[in-house]
This record gives structure tokens, C-alpha cells and sequence, in this order.
């Protein structure tokens, strides 16, 4: 027998969770779906060692904000858990743990969420179930020789876990950063394959990088105010990590530490890697843009007279890149035993029975509203609505914008019989 609401969250994170928040204000029922236990994600697809790249202050959801005693410190994975179980407390949703979602398909006037615990009717769906699911591996993988052993973020761990050798690390966004410097200071030496990134400092002028994008906006910054909304969508995470003393995670750190920097990984052959000869021109363009986000920090402490509260401004020392990076790597003269592919995430959609996908795999929308399917909403992608969509303190006001549409068009497909209607029925 199905079972009946008026809306399926699938997904139980921070993104389901907040959502729930929100439906709840608009009285209206629902229930949420979780593959596995509330924070799913955070407890089996992290490492070890990984900490949140906001600072405590900023793990902000509705109704609920940080009251400890650390403010600028950065939450540990245990912790991290701890702050979505709690929320969930909080919340206390309709969930539904341990429940597998197989299909979602689309009627005539409903939608029906088949799960391996029974199926759901609902007028309406929301996926937040996030955009991290399955790793990135680019098609070279095929090539790699067998004897190097193949490691995604997903399933790394910690440098005990890997084979012993050398190690190369491909992709040097926030992940590939953060384990590139954690293997280097294990004693494995490390080859770092560099690609596009976006290199920003921890602290500037004694504040926090994040303090200094929300106090000017840019986290706010709406997917209908950017020129390029689908480029800006695509582009690779802040060069950051939540060490607790506060330590910048640039190119330069790493090769202070013996990271050895190479370009983008753009092929293998024969037991040899080649490498773009590109790397000092994404380093150069890395290190310009780095230096105009400054600037527009710098000019607003101006604009705002408010030079006294902050240091000095401060510009950073070039990306240091060899004169003649190499263009090619014998895995085995290198010592090279493990590849890390640190390459990003997509969403999985496997179970989605909507055509609503393009051609890479990912969701047509609106800032998360999916015009192909009325009732039809994605939640916890990058910059889904505003700049800070994929962290946790973005989601709590994607999910109110995104809930107030979904109660709008219900009521616009069902509105309330007017006093006069219902008196001359």
C-alpha cells in the first residue's frame, strides 16, 4: 500500500535537514529519506584527518548557530557529525534512516518515490542529496600500470592505509591540497599534478578568509547576479584547510614541505605520465586573481572607514614554479606506487526515472528550481542559488527561498476555496 505526504526530502544532511526546518514553518507534511544514518556522507567518505574549511562560527542552519567557546576553530569529522546529529535532535524530522530510494518517477499528479521500505506518493520532491556522491576519474585511470595502486578521496583514509613509495596526487583544489601535505609530512615523497585553482590566503589583515567573503557580500552573491552562472558552478574549491593554526595551504607551503609541482596530468603511455606544460600560466593566473579578491577586501575596509580594525594590507609571494617543470614521470624509475585522484565529485541521479539531466549527468535548473518537472526541486549544489550553496551555513537559506516557491506553487495548483465558494457549495 503507498504511502501518502506532500513532499519527499531525499537525502538527510545538513541540506535534507534544513529543508525540513523549512517545510515545517509552511505546515506542510513530509518526509525525509536517508540512504544510511543522518550525516551519511560525513561518516564514510571523509579521511581521517579532515577538518571543516569554515571556521565554528560559520556552521550556521536555521534556527541554530554556533554557541561555543571556539568560534575560529575548524570542527574535526567527529565533531562535524556531532553538529548535524544535534541539528537533527533539534529539527526532529519525519525520518526515515536506512531506507534506500531505487526510483523516482513522475505522474499525472504526483510523484512516487519507490524506496527498498515501501514507496511514497507526494506532489512534490526535493533532492538533497547533494553533489559529492561519486568520484571523478578521469578516463587516463584506464592506463595507469597495474603495479600503481589506484586511490580515490572517497576511500582515502590516512598515509598508513597507502602502499609505501612515492605517491602522485592529481588535482590540487582544497582535497588534493590538504592529503598532498599530509602524505609529504608522513614521509612519502609526493608529486602534486596542478590544474586550475583558486589560491586564496587563511587569514588575511588578522581575519579569516571567510569572515572577509561574508562581510563583503560575495557568499551572498546570487546565481542571478553572476555573467557566466555555469562556469562559475564548475570552478574548483578555495586552496584551504581548518588546521587549528590557521595555516595557508598554498602551492608554495607545499613545495616549503617537498611537494614536488608538476602541470595537469594529460596523459599516460607506457608506464609514463605527461604532464600540460601549462603550469606556470595557472599559477600566474591563480596568484593574479588571489590578488583582485584582495583588493575588493582592501577596498571596502577603505569604503567602510574601518581601517583601524584590521592589519596592514598584505600581498603573498608569487606561486614558486620551476623554470622547466617536467613534462613526463616514469612511474616506476620515480618510485611511484600510488596515484590519489583527488580529481572531484558528481551527483549520482542513477535512480532518478525524470529527463532532467543533461548531458554530463547533471540536473536542468533554476537556482534549484527544476521547470522541467513542477514540484521537482535539487538542493546542496555548488552555487545553486548563492555562492556559499555547498556550505553549511548556505543551505539553510537556499532551503528557505527554495520552500517558499514549493508552498507558492502548491497553493497556486490547489488554492484555498474563498468563504463565498465554500458557502455556495
Amino acid at each position: 500500500m503507498p504511502m501518502q505526504t506532500t513532499v519527499v526530502v531525499i537525502g538527510g544532511g545538513q541540506a535534507g535537514l534544513a529543508m525540513s526546518w523549512w517545510l515545517a514553518r509552511h505546515s506542510l507534511d513530509h518526509v525525509v529519506i536517508e540512504r544510511g544514518e543522518v550525516a551519511h556522507s560525513w561518516r564514510t567518505q571523509r579521511w581521517d584527518s579532515l577538518t571543516l574549511l569554515t571556521p565554528n562560527w560559520q556552521s550556521r542552519l536555521p534556527g541554530y548557530e554556533y554557541k561555543g567557546e571556539d568560534p575560529d576553530g575548524y570542527r574535526s569529522m567527529a565533531q562535524t557529525i556531532a553538529l548535524i546529529e544535534d541539528y537533527a535532535k533539534y529539527v526532529s524530522p519525519p525520518l526515515r534512516t536506512r531506507t534506500t530510494v531505487t526510483s523516482v518517477r513522475r505522474g499525472d499528479d504526483a510523484y512516487q518515490v519507490v524506496t527498498d521500505r515501501g514507496t511514497w506518493h507526494s506532489r512534490a520532491v526535493v533532492l538533497a542529496t547533494g553533489a559529492f556522491n561519486v568520484p571523478l576519474i578521469p578516463k587516463i585511470a584506464e592506463s595507469v600500470p597495474g603495479a600503481v595502486t589506484q586511490v580515490t578521496i572517497d576511500h582515502y583514509l590516512n598515509p598508513d592505509r597507502l602502499p609505501a613509495g612515492g605517491v602522485l596526487v592529481v588535482g590540487a583544489s582544497a582535497s588534493g591540497a590538504q592529503i598532498a601535505d599530509e602524505i609529504q609530512r608522513s614521509g612519502r615523497p609526493v608529486t602534486l599534478a596542478v590544474g586550475e585553482h583558486v589560491r586564496v590566503p587563511r587569514v588575511y589583515r588578522g581575519r579569516d578568509i571567510q569572515w572577509w567573503m561574508d562581510a563583503v557580500g560575495l557568499n551572498d552573491e546570487r546565481h542571478d547576479q553572476v555573467e557566466d552562472i555555469m562556469r562559475a558552478r564548475s570552478l574548483p574549491s578555495f586552496q584551504l584547510a581548518g588546521y587549528a593554526d590557521r595555516r595557508s595551504i598554498d602551492l608554495n607551503a607545499l613545495t616549503a614541505v617537498g611537494v614536488k609541482l608538476v602541470g595537469r596530468l594529460a596523459g599516460i603511455s607506457d608506464g609514463k605520465a605527461q604532464f600540460s606544460g601549462s603550469l606556470r600560466n595557472v599559477c600566474e593566473l591563480a596568484d593574479l586573481k588571489m590578488n583582485r579578491l584582495l583588493g575588493t577586501f582592501d577596498e571596502w575596509v577603505a569604503s567602510h572607514g574601518r581601517d583601524p580594525e584590521f592589519e596592514p594590507p598584505q600581498r603573498f609571494a608569487a606561486t614558486r614554479v620551476e623554470a622547466s617543470p617536467p613534462l613526463g614521470l616514469d612511474f616506476n624509475r620515480a618510485g611511484i606506487r600510488t596515484i590519489l585522484w583527488a580529481t572531484g565529485f558528481r551527483p549520482d541521479y542513477s535512480w532518478l526515472d525524470i529527463p532532467v539531466l543533461d548531458h554530463k549527468g547533471n540536473i536542468r535548473h533554476d537556482g534549484g528550481v527544476v521547470a522541467e518537472a513542477p514540484g521537482l526541486y535539487v538542493l546542496g549544489l555548488p552555487f545553486l542559488r548563492r555562492r556559499k550553496s555547498t556550505l553549511i551555513d548556505g543551505v539553510g537559506d537556499d532551503a528557505r527561498d527554495l520552500s517558499a516557491h514549493l508552498a507558492a506553487w502548491l497553493r497556486a495548483q490547489h488554492p484555498p476555496r474563498t468563504l463565498a465558494a465554500a458557502a455556495q457549495a
